[in-house]
């Protein structure tokens, strides 16, 4: 069986920063999963021939399910499993469509369910499972309510899997990068200057998350300023976390096609 990593959206920032390790892994392929047939080419050319370009919408269930199909065909043994694609948009929630609205919740929440589901059947002892997740998960963000309240689905059903995968050697890891350095974030916005405090680069976040997969951890913190979130998120009531958060971003959504979520 070939030895194979599966990354949804690799061709972003953390994408190809999940390339970059993943190439140092004992990996016969690496499938790079996205719908952007010109940008897989590109990606694969520079990569040469262990990355496969892997063709699929992640937000329309059909072609979702063709992947399922494409696994039972090929029979690998799937290594590394990373749940990287996501959308995000910061805004009132009362400005989403119905399409925005079921898009988010497809692609966030139900095509990484669907994909580890299908991908478990050809994972043995060893294999690891990243859902990248989010620091925005910790707590409700008002302003970026949608995409909070996805990642917190996506948090916590990876740390439920770990613990049921535990007696099968496989482990699955929440990662909850905070703001990161890729050029998706606007940096300015209505004039304005945008702070992203406690940035950090995507090397950064991908090294960390395989190290932490790497040990069977459920969850996968890269920097000193999101631990400390992650442990305000706790001690502080979330009352007080969203009028913060509230009153830092609300100069930023005036304009309804915004900033990009962390």
């Amino acid at each position: 069986m070939k030895r194979i990593a599966v990354l949804t959206g690799p061709t972003g920032g953390l994408g190809r920063a999940f390339m970059n390790e993943l190439m140092h892994e004992d990996l016969e392929e690496i499938w790079a999963v996205g719908r952007n047939p010109a940008k897989l080419a590109d990606l694969c050319a520079a990569y040469g021939p262990k990355a496969v370009p892997v063709r699929c919408d992640l937000g329309v269930e059909g072609e979702v399910r063709g992947l399922a199909l494409l696994l039972a065909e090929q029979k690998p043994d799937i290594r590394f499993l990373i749940n990287n694609a996501g959308v995000a948009r910061m805004g009132k929630i009362e400005g989403f469509s119905d399409d925005e609205l079921s898009k988010t919740i497809e692609i966030n929440c139900k095509t990484p369910t669907l994909i580890c589901q299908y991908a478990l059947p050809y994972m043995t002892r060893g294999a690891r499972i990243l859902n990248i997740a989010s620091a925005s998960s910790f707590q409700p963000n008002p302003y970026i309510a949608l995409y909070s309240a996805t990642k917190a689905y996506l948090r916590s059903y990876s740390r439920s899997m770990n613990y049921e995968l535990k007696d099968r050697g496989i482990s699955c890891t929440a990662v909850c990068p905070g703001w990161v350095d890729t050029p998706m974030l606007r940096r300015t916005q209505n004039g304005n200057k945008v702070r992203f405090p406690g940035m950090v680069s995507p090397e950064k976040v991908v090294k960390k998350a395989m190290r932490d997969a790497k040990k069977g951890r459920d969850m996968s913190v890269c920097s000193l300023f999101v631990k400390q979130e992650h442990l305000w998120s706790k001690l502080m009531p979330q009352k007080w976390s969203m009028a913060i958060w509230g009153r830092a971003v609300k100069r930023y959504v005036e304009d309804q096609n915004s900033l990009p979520a962390k």
